[in-house]
């Protein structure tokens, strides 16, 4: 499964923008990886991880913006369709269970 999520976070004042900057640090260090600008995405191993997750995210979210969260199967997100532009590298795109990097 693979936890997205989407968000548009106020950074024009100080205290904002160090809300924005936290929440982007917590998202990296718990292991999501950017697919484009405020879309960070995570491979989890079931629902029940991917509701821990969601709890932490909870707990780490400022109170100001719009935060969303998305969770799908592997195939699901392996039906990405690129419109514009090119597949990330850094991400994973397999309905493997195992993956070697």
């Amino acid at each position: 499964m693979r936890t997205i999520i989407f968000f548009d976070l106020p950074n024009i004042y100080s205290r904002d923008k160090k809300n924005y900057l936290q929440f982007r640090k917590f998202l990296i260090n718990e292991g999501f990886i950017m697919m484009q600008e405020s879309v960070y995405s995570k491979i989890v191993l079931n629902s029940q991880q991917a509701e821990l997750l969601l709890e932490r995210v909870r707990k780490k979210a400022p109170k100001k913006g719009l935060i969303q969260v998305l969770t799908i199967t592997e195939r699901q997100y392996s039906n990405i369709e690129y419109v514009i532009g090119e597949s990330n590298s850094k991400i994973i795109n397999s309905e493997d269970r195992l993956v070697v990097l």
